[in-house]
């Protein structure tokens, strides 16, 4: 898949009563796209199914919340976030997304599975989009690439540990 996609600025929604749903294996390639996934996204069944989940990540999207969430269900652990995908075409979508590790009887971590929701957009306009503006151009402003990261994830600590709250915390009073 391109990352070379022209971004259209055009949002996409989806329905208050529909799901998006993906699975994953344990390195984050798809095994599962839902139709609404497919519908919002533009792409295929085919055309998704052995990709990195993140071929709809959007370049807007900080790094720093990836890197939580990707550490968060690694450690088998589940998340919520809101999160920003680019479309096939290049539009976007915003969803309100939960992930969770799929586990064998023994614990051992099999894939991943998220369902993402539609957003409150008050918590978007007023809380998420102004928040990661600000993790991604603390991002972009460092050359090194590590270094934005590590930047832009000191600041969500900082906020964090401003307020007295761990992640899951701080998501549950947005």
């Amino acid at each position: 898949m391109s990352k070379e996609i022209t971004l259209t600025g055009v949002e996409q929604t989806f329905a208050d009563n529909e799901l998006i749903v993906s699975k994953t294996d344990p390195k984050g390639r798809l095994t599962y796209c839902n139709d609404i996934f497919l519908q919002i996204s533009g792409y295929t069944e085919q055309e998704c199914l052995g990709q990195p989940h993140n071929m709809i990540r959007h370049p807007h999207m900080p790094r720093c919340i990836f890197g939580l969430l990707w550490e968060t269900i690694q450690e088998g652990n589940e998340i919520f976030a809101y999160v920003v995908n680019r479309c096939k075409n290049g539009d976007h979508y915003w969803v309100n997304a939960h992930v969770t590790p799929s586990k064998n009887k023994a614990g051992e971590i099999l894939g991943f599975h998220s369902n993402r929701r539609t957003p409150d957009q008050r918590i978007l306009n007023e809380i998420i989009k102004p928040l990661y503006k600000d993790l991604l151009a603390e991002e972009q402003r460092h050359t090194n690439r590590k270094t934005g990261l590590q930047a832009s994830t000191d600041m969500v600590q900082n906020i964090l540990k401003s307020k007295s709250l761990e992640y899951d915390e701080f998501f549950a009073k947005l």
